[in-house]
């Protein structure tokens, strides 16, 4: 058995995260202890400030965190990991990658920094169900305005991002081309665009405040959908205004042999992704203290 963890991105934020895992374990308990401004924020919202790109960062990495360290406790380790956007912030943690203040500092600012990043009205992203990634490339690419594709989530699942002129320009012609659906997404920004370069930038900043250890996991990383041995601060400047290449990071973690996915963190989105993207491995969502029973019982 090869076994990836796969760290939940934003969006799937809830409020009582974490809390039962808190109240069950004593490793939880010392975790969320440590930083009581964002345990109570996770434990009992209001859902208007979780639900924040400047908060819910913040809260999912120390949820994931904490899910995670407690599946090491009782014996589950990857060999890899990987996550969705934010969620691969989540997964360096783990990874001892930084200390977990650091990872802490590091996620509050570039939550900050994104929520700040455009003019709220001014960009937007939409999930394209149903179209191939060449076709939606060739449809966006002399729309007027910026369109980009966001994510590479799984076959027949993409978002586009970009300023409103160009993603509404592009919806349209996305239908025309054969798409099933042209979603608007409920998000304040067009993340992982070009518009992000600036906010690139300043998130460097803050990067390059932290000599970062070598993880003690593989880490597949968004920009590319595989390890990489290009300095980490490099990539996750990048990350920000780049395509995230998720279901290249499925389709290589299956290659490298893993037969075993466990989501980590509230919600299913990534385990759904999975089973969308491969055949013939297991996957999990470690979501809460039931699932997490369900999935030592199954690895025993």
């Amino acid at each position: 058995m090869k076994i990836a963890f796969l760290f939940a991105g934003q969006g799937a934020q809830a409020v009582g995260m974490g809390k039962d895992f808190y109240d069950t374990y004593p490793l939880a308990k010392v975790i969320y202890d440590n930083y009581p401004e964002i345990k109570d924020l996770c434990f009992n919202g209001p859902v208007e400030t979780l639900n924040q790109t400047a908060y819910a960062q913040k809260a999912m990495l120390l949820t994931s965190y904490t899910i995670a360290s407690i599946l090491k406790s009782n014996g589950i380790t990857p060999e890899y990991a990987c996550g969705l956007s934010l969620g691969e912030y989540s997964a360096l943690a783990y990874a001892n990658t930084w200390k977990l203040d650091e990872a802490i500092e590091i996620i509050t600012n570039r939550g900050r920094i994104m929520q700040d990043a455009l003019p709220l009205g001014t960009s937007k992203m939409a999930a394209v169900i149903g179209l191939d990634r060449d076709i939606i490339l060739n449809t966006i690419k002399n729309v007027d305005g910026i369109c980009e594709i966001a994510n590479y989530n799984c076959p027949g699942q993409i978002v586009i991002t970009g300023d409103n002129k160009g993603v509404d320009a592009a919806m349209p012609l996305l239908l025309a081309a054969g798409a099933k659906r042209v979603l608007p997404l409920n998000v304040s920004g067009a993340f992982h665009s070009s518009l992000l370069i600036p906010a690139s930038k300043e998130l460097r900043k803050t990067l390059d405040k932290f000599s970062p250890n070598k993880p003690e996991c593989k880490i597949v990383y968004n920009v590319s959908g595989k390890e990489e041995d290009k300095p980490l601060n490099d990539l996750l400047e990048a990350q920000i205004c780049h395509s995230v290449y998720f279901e290249d990071s499925l389709k290589y973690l299956k290659n490298q042999g893993v037969d075993t996915f466990i989501e980590i963190g509230p919600g299913k989105t990534l385990s759904g992704l999975v089973r969308k993207t491969l055949t013939d491995v297991k996957c999990y969502a470690v979501t809460d203290v039931d699932s997490l029973n369900q999935v030592l019982e199954a690895l025993k």
